[in-house]
């Protein structure tokens, strides 16, 4: 087995990149987050195997292994290969423990993008939680954090079971609630995002919710929150979030075709 700390490992990882990128893929994708990090323009089907091929070439691929690759990977400021070290993560996930938390939150701090955040919530610090539930209170700390990414993290971090039709709804709740007034966009979407996914197997659930707080939730929130919901709630609680503001309230027609950022 090649060991994680050779050194011409990630050198060549780099090069393939950069020699399988598109300048003018990686001027667009640097415009579009807004990012201070260097693209080399690799699109994702192109990071994604060379992750596959780290993990076979690393056979198995062990937690210190995986943490050495990471810190490897992620200080060299290319977004593609933070990108990798994000696909290395999401792919061994089960090796982590319980107290790997630091280090997702550490990367979830210094991410500054949902194109970072969103993965690392989801598909690492989620399955995480549902294996060591302990670390729910770490998610209560992240939700009452000073950086918006890290509170929604906290609230991507529930998603997948929320999904499925389990999970933790009351703390999302919780979380939710102490957020429905922020004016921060990917908190406002964030909270949407997951009670859209919540109301495709329990939109009565997500009905429920989002009624009583119509007043207090952005349009962002509520646009997504109803994209599931019968059509006839969805258009009552569109109406209501128009009366509630004053103002002219899309048609779901024009709602179901807007592409989620971030989502």
């Amino acid at each position: 087995m090649t060991s994680p700390n050779d050194v011409s490992l990630v050198p060549r990882i780099e090069a393939e990149l950069r020699r399988r990128g598109d300048p003018k893929r990686a001027e667009g994708a640097k415009r579009y987050l807004k990012s201070e990090l260097t693209f080399v323009g690799a699109d994702t089907r192109t990071v994604r195997e060379a992750a596959r091929g780290v993990i076979r070439e690393l056979a198995p691929l062990n937690r210190a292994g995986l943490l050495a690759l990471v810190d490897d990977l992620w200080p060299r400021g290319i977004f593609e290969l933070r990108a990798l070290a994000v696909e290395l993560l999401k792919a061994r996930c089960a090796v982590l423990l319980a107290r790997d938390h630091r280090l997702i939150e550490r990367l979830i701090r210094d991410s500054q993008t949902w194109a970072f955040v969103d993965f690392l919530a989801i598909q690492v610090a989620g399955p995480l939680v549902v294996r060591f539930p302990d670390l729910g209170t770490v998610l209560d700390r992240w939700a009452a954090d000073s950086d918006f990414w890290v509170r929604r993290a906290a609230m991507l971090a529930l998603l997948l079971p929320l999904r499925r039709g389990a999970g933790d709804f009351g703390r999302f709740s919780r979380y939710a609630d102490g957020m429905l007034e922020e004016r921060e966009f990917f908190i406002r979407k964030a909270i949407g995002w997951v009670l859209r996914e919540v109301a495709k197997k329990r939109p009565k659930l997500v009905d429920a919710w989002l009624a009583p707080r119509i007043r207090r939730a952005s349009g962002v929130t509520v646009r997504e929150a109803v994209r599931y919901l019968p059509p006839k709630r969805r258009e009552a609680l569109l109406a209501a979030r128009a009366g509630a503001t004053g103002s002219p309230r899309r048609p779901s027609h024009v709602i179901s075709r807007m592409t989620p950022v971030g989502s």
